[in-house]
C-alpha cells in the first residue's frame, strides 16, 4: 500500500478505495466492531483484567525459560501435558488477587525504594562487584523485559512480599509433624534379589505372518507417522551478528587496559591495624613490639577485641585509609608497621597472610574480549536489521527472501515433529538451543505471517513452507519396529509370569537362595536403603515397591535394564531415633516452613479469589495456549 501509493495514480486509487469502505460503513453500520468487546481479556479478577496478548507474553517466555532449562524447546502440546498452562494461568490469577488486595489496602513503594533493591541485587552484579547496567540490561532483555516493565514488576512483586510475609509471620512448624516425617525419610531398609533377564524367558520363536500382522493392528497407533513440518526461520540476535563482525587487536587492547585491573585477580592481604592520638603513643608501642609484646597484647592491653583491630584478608582498594593501604602492602608477611599517619590517627599495621594476585595477559583475553565487543556492538545492528526485516516482509517477502536480500543466513528444515525432531528420530541439531520455534511454528499454518520471537536480546522470524499430515504408517514400513516390540512383549510377559511362579514359591515357605539355585540366579542384596536412594543397579521402582512391603514381604518389579525382572525379599527394617538437634531436622523444618507458607499463603489467595470475584474466558485460553488446535 506503501509503495502504490507513492505516484499520483496511486494516491487516486487508494482515495477510492478508502472511500468504498467509509461508503459501506455507512450503509452496513459500525455496531459490529463493538461487538468484540471484552473479548480480549483472558481473565478478571476483581478489577484487574489479564488481557490475553498479556497471557500469551507470559505464556511464550515461560516456553522459553523451561527450553533454556532443558537445553530443547517445548513444545505446546507438551506443555499442557505437564500442566505448565494450568499452572500459569493460576500463577497469573494468584499475583492478580495479591496486587488488588495491595490496592484495597493502600500499600506502596517509593520508585527510589524499587530502585535501591535493584542495584542491590547481586544478579546485577559486574566484574567489579558493583551495579553494572550494562549487565542489568542485557539480563532483563534474556527474559523478555523492558526496563519500566521490570521495575513496575518488582515493584509488584514486593508489595505481595508484604502481604504473604504478614500472614505468615510466626508460622512454625509443628515438633509432632517433623517427627513423623524424620522417620518416613530415614526410614532404612534391606532387600535380597534376582534378577531375571531375556536368557530366562527361553526362546523366542519369530512370529507368524498372521500374528505379527493382529499384533500390528492392536498397537498400530504406536507405530503411527507424526505430523511433520517444513519450517525456515532466520534468528537476528547479538551473538549471531557478532559471528560476522570483526575487532581488531588495537579495539580489543584498548578495553584490555581499561579493564586491566578488573581481569586480574588482585593481591589479598591479612591485616590488622592498632589507631593511636599521636605519633609519641605509637612511637612507644612500637618499640614496646620490637622488645617482644604481641601485637595482640598489645590490643588487649588498650580494651579491644578482634573485630577492632582485624581488617581482614582485603585488598588494597578495599582498605578506607590510603596512608594505611600504602604501608599494609608494602610490608612482608608478619611485620609491623613504623607510625602510619592516617586520615583517623597514628596507626601501626600489621601483616598476616599474603595472598598473590594473578596478572592478566593480553593474550589469554583477546578471543574473550573480541566476541564481548562483537557481541555490544552487534546489539545497535540488531534494531537496524528487525527494522529492514520489517520492511522486507511488509513488501510480501518471506523469511528466506528477506534473508537473503540482507545478507543473512536462514536455516531450512524439511521435516520436523512437534517434538523438534526428524523422520530419522534424531533432534534437528540446527535449532539453536532454547529457541522454541518448533511449537510456534506448529501453532500456525502455510502462508502466516507470524510475528517474530524474542530470543537472546534479538528476534527470529519463522515461516511454515509445508505440512505432512499424521497418518497411519502400512506394516511394511515398519516392520522391523512392530517384530521387535513384539519380541520384547513376549520377553516380558514371560519373565513376570515366571517371577509370579517364584514368589508365590516364597510366599509357601521356601527360601530365595535355595530358588534362585534350582534356577540358576545369582542372589544379590542391598542393605540401608532409603526411599530417595538411587542405585545404577537397582531402579526407583524396586526400592518403591520393597518400602511397600512389610519385613520378610516378598514382590516384583520391572528392573533397570530393558528385558530385565527383579523379585526380592524385604530382610530388615530400621528407623532411626528423631535428634531434634540435628542439622538434618534443621533442613527438615526449614523445608516444612516453606511448604506450610506456601499452603498458607494459597489459602488466603483462594479466599481473595472468591471475595473479590475472579472469572476466566476458557475459550480464550484454550487458543493462547494451542488447546483447540
Amino acid at each position: 500500500m506503501r509503495k502504490a501509493s507513492s505516484n499520483w495514480l496511486g494516491k487516486t486509487i487508494m482515495a477510492v478505495v478508502m472511500g468504498v469502505l467509509i461508503i459501506s460503513f455507512g450503509v452496513w453500520g459500525i455496531a459490529d466492531i463493538f461487538k468484540g468487546f471484552g473479548q480480549s481479556t483472558l481473565a478478571t479478577v476483581g478489577h484487574t483484567e489479564i488481557s490475553i496478548n498479556e497471557f500469551r507474553q507470559l505464556y511464550t517466555d515461560k516456553l522459553q525459560q523451561i527450553g533454556r532449562q532443558f537445553g530443547r524447546p517445548l513444545t505446546s502440546d507438551q506443555a499442557r501435558a505437564f500442566g505448565v498452562d494450568r499452572q500459569l494461568l493460576q500463577q497469573t490469577i494468584a499475583e492478580a488477587a495479591l496486587d488488588e488486595d495491595a490496592r484495597r489496602l493502600g500499600l506502596g513503594q517509593s520508585a527510589a525504594e524499587t530502585m535501591r533493591m535493584i542495584v542491590n541485587d547481586p544478579n546485577f552484579r559486574g566484574v567489579s562487584g558493583n551495579f553494572d547496567p550494562q549487565r542489568f540490561q542485557a539480563v532483563i532483555r534474556q527474559f523478555g523485559f523492558t526496563e519500566q516493565r521490570y521495575v513496575a514488576d518488582q515493584r509488584r512483586v514486593t508489595l505481595r512480599r508484604q502481604i504473604a510475609g504478614t500472614i505468615t509471620a510466626g508460622l512454625e512448624p509443628p515438633k509432632a509433624m517433623m517427627e513423623a516425617l524424620s522417620r518416613f525419610q530415614n526410614e532404612q531398609r534391606s532387600i535380597e534379589y534376582v534378577k531375571l533377564d531375556a536368557a530366562h524367558a527361553g526362546t523366542i520363536e519369530p512370529p507368524s505372518p498372521e500374528t505379527l500382522a493382529a499384533y500390528f493392528e492392536d498397537h498400530k497407533a504406536q507405530f503411527r507417522a507424526p505430523e511433520y513440518r517444513k519450517i525456515a526461520f532466520v534468528a537476528i540476535t547479538p551473538d549471531e551478528i557478532g559471528k560476522w563482525a570483526e575487532v581488531s587487536d588495537e579495539d580489543a587492547k584498548k578495553v584490555f587496559e581499561q579493564r586491566r585491573d578488573r581481569l586480574g585477580t588482585p593481591e589479598k592481604r591479612e591485616v590488622s591495624q592498632l589507631v593511636f592520638p599521636n605519633v609519641e603513643e605509637a612511637t612507644a608501642a612500637r618499640n614496646r613490639i620490637a622488645s617482644g609484646l604481641s601485637f595482640g597484647e598489645l590490643a588487649k592491653e588498650r580494651g579491644l577485641g578482634t573485630s577492632d583491630v582485624e581488617l581482614g584478608i582485603v585488598t588494597k582498594s578495599a582498605i578506607i585509609d590510603p596512608a594505611v593501604a600504602n604501608a599494609a602492602f608494602s610490608l612482608s608477611s608478619g611485620e609491623v608497621s613504623q607510625p602510619v599517619q592516617g586520615r583517623f590517627g597514628v596507626a601501626l599495621v600489621k601483616i598476616g597472610k599474603v595472598e598473590a594476585g594473578t596478572e592478566p595477559s593480553y593474550e589469554n583475553m583477546a578471543a574473550a574480549l573480541k566476541k564481548e565487543i562483537a557481541t555490544e556492538r552487534a546489539r545497535a545492528k540488531v534494531a537496524e536489521l528487525r527494522d529492514k526485516m520489517e520492511d522486507e516482509r511488509g513488501g510480501g517477502a518471506n523469511v528466506v527472501e528477506a534473508a537473503q536480500k540482507l545478507g543473512l543466513s536462514a536455516v531450512t528444515i524439511d521435516a520436523v515433529d512437534r517434538s523438534g525432531r526428524l523422520p530419522n528420530g534424531q533432534l534437528a541439531s540446527n535449532i539453536p538451543a532454547g529457541l522454541d520455534v518448533v511449537s510456534q511454528a506448529f501453532n500456525s499454518d502455510i502462508g502466516v505471517d507470524n510475528d517474530p520471537i524474542s530470543f537472546k536480546g534479538g528476534y527470529v522470524w519463522y515461516d511454515v513452507l509445508g505440512i505432512t499430515p499424521s497418518r497411519e504408517r502400512k506394516l511394511d514400513e515398519v516392520k522391523d519396529q512392530v517384530e521387535t516390540r513384539w519380541r520384547d512383549d513376549q520377553i516380558t510377559s514371560r519373565l513376570k509370569a515366571k517371577a509370579t511362579e517364584l514368589i508365590q514359591k516364597l510366599e509357601q515357605g521356601g527360601k530365595l537362595a535355595d530358588e534362585a539355585a534350582s534356577q540358576g540366579l545369582k542372589v544379590e542384596s542391598s542393605t540401608g536403603l532409603r526411599r530417595d536412594a538411587s542405585l545404577p543397579d537397582l531402579p526407583a521402582g524396586a526400592i518403591t515397591a520393597a518400602f511397600r512391603a512389610a519385613k520378610d514381604g516378598v514382590g516384583q518389579t520391572a528392573g533397570a535394564a530393558a528385558n530385565e525382572w527383579i523379585v526380592f525379599r524385604v530382610t530388615d527394617i530400621t528407623v532411626p531415633p528423631v535428634d531434634l538437634a540435628s542439622e538434618d531436622i534443621k533442613k527438615l523444618k526449614d523445608t516444612l516452613q516453606r511448604a506450610l507458607t506456601d499452603e498458607q499463603v494459597a489459602q488466603y489467595v483462594t479466599k481473595l479469589e472468591a471475595d473479590i470475584g475472579t472469572t476466566i474466558n476458557h475459550t480464550a485460553f484454550a487458543q493462547v495456549t494451542g488447546a483447540n488446535n
